[in-house]
């Protein structure tokens, strides 16, 4: 950073480069010798302070460069004269080419942040570096100027390095978010069938094409165990409710675990996949109508007359010694 007259962008600028794996910062003839102490540089660097602690400070810009293979001049304006130019994704393409030779060193030169580089200080680049923004208003903050040349530079390295991109868990699972087995799933798609066809959604006369598009929609999405076990507590409050439940409280439901405490019906102690419930044989009509208000009988137990009036369901790092900015 040439010239820097404002400490909040040096300190801006230090956890720009730091969050995109980068360390070196160098400032030239800043306007405030103390500026690494003032406080809005402190606070903007907001976690960077060891980047902004290890600053290294040059009288000029050649002594600042003395070190470097290959300056990029980032400038918002067209030169006349001077380096060839490229955009600021060229300059990472060709900064990842260049590092690739030995003891090679790169430098992204921005500022001042009134009127940008002068002439002088282009001339000792190799490159004009230009970020493609609105040519109405193209003028970036330095820091953030920074925070995009880090971008790329970053990413063109990343590449090369086949480094992930993308933020991963080492290929840990949290408990219960790991992929649930086929066996699982294809338990579930049983009791899903099961539930749909108690409370009536599924016609097993004529099924056409529910069940196989209900298949594929839950097969494709690659079920964790925790979202197969809160279905399978799904359809068994649906099987309950058809059956004249109350809900999941009814069930027991009062723990972590949807299923637990289930307690079959008489006569229902089955094939089926969760706790032995089975449906009636007859499915059109799993309880006898009665209009009195005593309760119905079935298969020698007792259980009140289902309400019509309401429903009963519910819800249930980059080396610091590969690139710098000055």
């Amino acid at each position: 950073m040439v010239q820097p007259s404002h400490p909040g962008n040096v300190g801006a600028a230090a956890r720009a480069i730091k969050t995109m794996g980068f360390h070196d910062l160098c400032l030239v003839a800043p306007r405030f010798p103390d500026v690494l102490t003032q406080p809005e540089a402190q606070s903007l660097a907001s976690g960077a302070t060891d980047v902004l602690t290890a600053v290294h400070i040059f009288p000029t810009l050649e002594e600042a460069l003395a070190s470097t293979t290959l300056a990029f001049a980032l400038t918002a304006r067209a030169r006349v004269l001077g380096p060839p130019p490229c955009d600021i994704r060229e300059a990472a393409d060709a900064s990842r080419e260049h590092l690739q030779g030995p003891g090679s060193r790169i430098a992204v030169v921005l500022g001042t942040e009134r009127s940008g580089l002068t002439n002088e200080d282009i001339a000792l680049c190799q490159r004009i570096c230009h970020i493609p923004a609105n040519p109405e208003y193209s003028s970036l903050n330095v820091a953030q100027a920074l925070q995009l040349a880090a971008w790329e530079l970053r990413y063109a390295l990343a590449q090369a390095a086949s480094m992930p991109l993308l933020p991963t868990t080492d290929g840990r699972f949290v408990e219960g978010n790991e992929p649930a087995s086929n066996e699982k799933v294809q338990a579930f798609l049983a009791h899903w069938e099961q539930a749909i066809t108690e409370v009536r959604f599924l016609d097993p006369a004529h099924p056409k094409k529910l069940v196989p598009r209900m298949r594929h929609m839950f097969s494709r999405n690659a079920m964790t165990n925790d979202e197969v076990d809160m279905m399978r507590g799904l359809c068994t409050a649906m099987i309950k409710a058809a059956r004249g439940g109350v809900g999941p409280q009814s069930l027991g439901m009062l723990g972590s675990d949807p299923v637990q405490g289930l307690t079959p019906m008489p006569g229902d102690v089955g094939s089926d996949p969760v706790r032995g419930l089975t449906p009636g044989k007859d499915r059109s009509a799993p309880y006898a109508a009665s209009t009195s208000s005593r309760p119905v009988r079935r298969d020698s137990s007792w259980m009140p007359e289902p309400d019509t009036s309401s429903s009963r369901m519910t819800r249930p790092s980059f080396s610091s010694k590969t690139a710098r900015s000055v």
